[in-house]
């Protein structure tokens, strides 16, 4: 064996050391606990017990009926919306932190994180007041003599989801954002602008195309965080609003039916899956072809 055989295998084995700890964490405490629940997916119910005879029920009920395949369909929609509004509004502040920021950034950057202390449902009730109908967007309105009467649909409608959510992710995008956009080289853009590129042309040529890594990063967590997401529909949606998650809790409670709950997380599972294969595959060919 060469040696330089050995000291590739020399070097290995210290990684290979740090890996086992939370590798068995992960196995232990989430994938085979995941897998368990899953398998449920396979069982059947028969009050008060769960029949553990493996069958296909469950994934035919899912194919069969037509709630379940348009709450799916919502929470995506839900996600890409959520996703694409947190994109628009990070990226600006993102850039301002990483490129205009020079004094007191430490201090922009922890307000950027506060929100992140405070209790979820603090924040979801806080939206509630404010978009309440006697809330303080409605009364400043009326206030204003903008309307005469409070709008209503502001709350208990997808549009106070989408609102609450995009606000409530928020950090989850600009942090990555941020993050790449501080490590692009400044000399990269003096360059754009000395071969005659202007501001947006610097921005779609050098800006965007580094930026990719922080978009993916932000945009997969967004996304994946909305589609898990059930508080801020039931609290914020009305009856025709409710997301994937709200399904899948109430099996899991209400209808005390774990193995049709078990069943409805496999098609989330799947969606988050693909976009993550698709955009590690996508980075793996810009590298290639780099």
């Amino acid at each position: 064996m060469s040696t330089a055989r050995v000291a590739l295998r020399s070097n290995r084995r210290p990684l290979l050391l740090l890996l086992i700890l939370p590798v068995a964490w992960m196995t232990v405490f989430y994938l085979i606990p995941i897998g368990v629940l899953l398998t449920h997916a396979l069982f059947s119910v028969k009050y008060p017990k769960i029949d553990h005879h493996l069958t296909l029920v469950n994934f035919q009920t899912f194919v069969d009926t037509e709630l379940y395949i348009r709450v799916l369909v919502r929470t995506v929609v839900m996600a890409v919306g959520v996703t694409l509004c947190d994109l628009l509004l990070a990226f600006p502040v993102a850039f301002w932190l990483a490129r205009r920021v020079r004094r007191n950034r430490e201090i922009a950057l922890f307000l950027v994180i506060f929100p992140l202390w405070s209790s979820y449902l603090i924040r979801i009730f806080a939206w509630k007041t404010l978009l309440g109908t006697s809330g303080i967007l409605n009364s400043f309105l009326q206030w204003a003599h903008v309307t005469n009467a409070p709008i209503s649909f502001l709350l208990y409608s997808k549009w106070s989801i989408l609102i609450a959510l995009t606000h409530i992710w928020l950090p989850f995008m600009i942090l990555p954002l941020y993050t790449v956009l501080d490590r692009i080289p400044e000399s990269l853009l003096e360059a754009a602008n000395d071969l005659g590129a202007g501001s947006v042309a610097a921005f779609r040529t050098v800006v965007l195309p580094l930026a990719k890594p922080g978009i993916v990063a932000g945009g997969l967590t967004t996304f994946s965080l909305t589609m898990g997401d059930y508080i801020a529909p039931t609290l914020l949606g009305g009856p025709g609003d409710q997301m994937i998650g709200k399904l899948i809790a109430d099996q899991f409670g209400v209808a005390n039916n774990w193995p049709l709950g078990a069943m409805l997380i496999i098609p989330v599972l799947l969606i988050i899956s693909t976009i993550l294969l698709l955009a590690n595959r996508a980075g793996a060919m810009e590298r290639t072809a780099g």
